[in-house]
């Protein structure tokens, strides 16, 4: 069944169908959400389990995943829309189910990041797939509440992760961190193998594969360099020059591809709009800030204060269920009001003063005032992220909301990519070779929360300059008229 000429005009009313579909995609993408909270625990001892090192280990088990991430999310957009999405979406669960259960059984480093890219392509197109399933069934007007449920799902995933990694550390083993994937996968796949059937149209599509490899070489020159730069490789060494020289090429090939080709693996003219370049650059600075948050709070928590990993899950929840009630908070009021600009200006301001707050952590600070910290950083996160996301998918074309919802999580994801080596060689340049005490470890996180502060500084900057635009009243499709699998 094709979709209608008025596809685009339907009335704001209820949507039937639209629960019982939300909650298998959000299950989907909770599997995402559960394994990066429960691995910020379980880091430091899994990477110690297989002789990693703390610094370079814990760079490498994230981006990894990371990685696999930003290499696939652009292209799900494509193959959705040849494929059908649903199709696709359970594919991406499958993929991540099957990297979890990998990831469980590594006996090595270099297994465990290799089954890690493997989760992280599958993640790529569980948030850009249910994300803009959401956009096409919700009106903008209503998608606030939406994204305020999401916030719900997100929460249960920020508080139940820390807790289950930190249990499955001290009373079982790390690898179930990765093993509890597999139920809620099974579950997700039911809901939406059942539940999901909208009005699909195949279109027809040239998949811009080299586009996307060579974006995977750019991104992988930036981490082996942000990774490496300065301790296995020497900044000022040829292999430094190599790196960053292939990386520029890498880039710029990329670039030029993108204006040549038909259709473009990420669509340059999206860049065209205000809205989507501030949502953008939005994305990347609160993201830089989350993955600041998410991983180097426990490892204050670890090895400054000196927590089992246990306490440590229960200590980072009020930095995750920050992110989500915030999440929750702004999407009502945004439906409330039909206005969205006043929350990332405010939560910017919030992850600026949370992550200064976090830089005068040391080894006499409470861990309830250092998560107290966190709660504020995660809160204004979570003003951020969301909505700056309804923003972006009520100014484009219907037709265009795939590709700038994977955009948008693009961005977010790079900043993950980018900025969690970057975050992870300042803690590893502050530590001695071997032996760092508590104060050690305090003195070299230091650095590493102070960095993070210009770039919530920036985020308000780039929030002053976001547009506000109404609020469509109108979804693209009803879940009502059933046929065919988006």
């Amino acid at each position: 069944m094709t979709l209608s000429p008025d596809a685009g005009t339907r009335s704001a009313g209820p949507v039937r169908g639209v629960a019982t579909v939300f909650i298998g995609l959000q299950l989907g993408m909770l599997l995402a959400s559960l394994d990066a909270t429960i691995v910020a625990t379980a880091l430091p001892t899994i990477v110690r389990d297989l002789g990693g090192g703390s610094g370079s280990g814990i760079t490498w088990v994230v981006t990894g995943y990371l990685l696999g991430q930003v290499a696939s999310m652009p292209l799900y957009g494509r193959v959705g829309d040849v494929f059908g999405r649903k199709k696709v979406f359970l594919w991406a669960i499958v993929a991540f189910t099957v990297g979890s259960m990998l990831c469980g059984v590594s006996q090595s480093l270099a297994q465990l990041c290799g089954a890690r890219v493997l989760q992280g392509i599958g993640a790529g197109g569980l948030g850009t797939l249910a994300m803009a399933i959401v956009a096409d069934l919700v009106p903008a007007r209503q998608l606030g509440r939406w994204l305020g449920y999401q916030g719900a799902i997100f929460a249960v995933g920020g508080v139940a992760g820390p807790l289950l990694g930190g249990l499955f550390v001290d009373q079982l083993s790390w690898r179930w961190a990765f093993f509890v994937n597999l139920p809620v996968a099974l579950l997700a796949m039911a809901i939406v193998g059942a539940k999901l059937k909208v009005p699909y149209r195949r279109v027809p599509h040239s998949i811009d594969y080299l586009g996307s490899a060579l974006l995977t070489g750019a991104l992988a020159s930036v981490v082996v360099l942000t990774s490496a730069g300065g301790r296995a490789v020497p900044w000022l060494s040829p292999g430094t020059g190599l790196l960053a020289l292939a990386a520029v090429g890498f880039t710029l090939a990329f670039v030029r591809r993108q204006r040549r080709v038909p259709e473009p693996f990420i669509p340059l003219r999206l860049l065209g709009s205000s809205i989507v370049r501030v949502v953008g650059a939005l994305n990347f600075l609160s993201g830089l800030l989350f993955f600041c948050g998410v991983f180097f709070i426990p490892v204050f928590l670890q090895e400054v204060a000196g927590v089992s990993p246990t306490v440590s899950g229960l200590m980072l929840i009020p930095f995750m269920s920050g992110t989500a009630l915030g999440v929750m908070y702004a999407g009502r009021r945004v439906e409330r009001t039909g206005t969205y600009r006043v929350w990332p200006i405010v939560g910017s301001v919030l992850m600026t003063a949370g992550a200064a707050a976090l830089a005068f952590i040391g080894v006499g600070t409470p861990i309830g005032v250092a998560s107290l910290f966190g709660a504020v950083l995660g809160t204004g996160i979570g003003f951020v992220m969301q909505t700056t996301l309804l923003a972006l998918q009520n100014s484009v074309d219907p037709a265009d909301i795939g590709l700038a919802t994977s955009t948008a999580l693009l961005a977010r994801i790079l900043a993950g990519t980018v900025g969690t080596p970057v975050f992870g060689s300042i803690l590893a340049v502050g530590l001695p070779a071997a032996g760092a005490t508590a104060a050690e470890y305090a003195h070299a996180l230091h650095p590493v929360f102070w960095v993070a502060v210009p770039f919530g500084l920036l985020s308000i900057v780039a929030a002053l300059r976001l547009e506000e635009h109404p609020l469509r009243e109108h979804a693209r499709f009803d879940v009502s008229e059933a046929g065919g699998a988006v």
